[in-house]
């Protein structure tokens, strides 16, 4: 065999390749089997675990929910612990055995309280009048002022007594007509001041057709500026303002002169 040759490798006989192969698998399932079995660890017991227990409504707990409970009085108080206990009687067990008796009544008793009152209340001055004698109403006859005189002021209903502290001298009204007074009525506090002030209607056709709205308007203004004398209690009353109708200036009218 000459040294300087390169070896050729041999090959491996077939059985040393199935000897290899069956020793892989087989350590493949021994480690599988040793390695391969998974145990379950054991339980650790449980140990301060929080527990949720419901609340009876009679369980001193569910007062904690009461917003009031160091607001007002409570039972259960440090201040419930000094306070002396209540007393309670018991009233005491009755039960009526006897069978009820009633009481016997008369029908001629009915009515004799009523007998007696009717006897011992008798008016022979009073009986009722079922035709009184009719009532006729005058009608009011209109107040008709005095034109010759010049413009005055009436007080009328409960200032009729007091005393116009600021008289207001009445002026005069141009009119081609009569003017119908002006009536305002008036409630007056009892300092003399004037409260309220509200003009009148007229009473009758005649007079509205007769009204001047220049004077009502200044009555009115004078009545709820006027101040009286003092009084002990609130009045109403009426100021009737009688105007003085004059005729009116006459109309200046320039005309051109006439031809000769």
């Amino acid at each position: 065999m000459n040294p300087s040759l390169p070896l050729e490798p041999r090959p491996w006989p077939a059985r040393r390749w199935w000897t290899v192969v069956i020793l892989v698998i087989l350590a493949h399932i021994a480690l599988v089997v040793i390695f391969g079995a998974r145990q379950t660890p054991p339980l650790r017991p449980a140990s301060r675990v929080p527990l949720i227990q419901l609340a009876a409504n009679k369980s001193p707990l569910v007062t904690l929910d009461d917003p009031t409970l160091f607001a007002l009085p409570h039972p259960n108080d440090f201040a419930a612990v000094n306070w002396p206990p209540l007393i309670t009687n018991q009233p005491a067990f009755f039960r009526w055995r006897e069978a009820p008796n009633w009481l016997p009544l008369s029908h001629k008793w009915l009515n004799q309280t009523f007998n007696h009152f009717m006897i011992t209340n008798q008016n022979q001055d009073w009986a009722i009048d079922f035709k009184p004698a009719p009532q006729f109403n005058a009608p009011k006859p209109p107040e008709i002022p005095v034109f010759s005189q010049p413009s005055s002021l009436r007080l009328r209903g409960d200032l009729a007594g007091r005393t116009l502290l600021n008289p207001r001298t009445l002026p005069h009204w141009p009119a081609s007509e009569v003017i119908a007074p002006s009536k305002v009525q008036v409630v007056v506090d009892p300092s003399g001041r004037v409260l309220s002030a509200v003009l009148l209607p007229a009473d009758y056709g005649l007079e509205l057709a007769a009204r001047n709205e220049a004077a009502d308007q200044f009555a009115l203004q004078t009545a709820r500026s006027a101040k009286f004398s003092p009084a002990s209690q609130l009045m109403v009353g009426q100021m009737i303002f009688n105007w003085l109708a004059v005729p009116p200036p006459a109309e200046i009218t320039n005309q051109p002169p006439g031809h000769p």
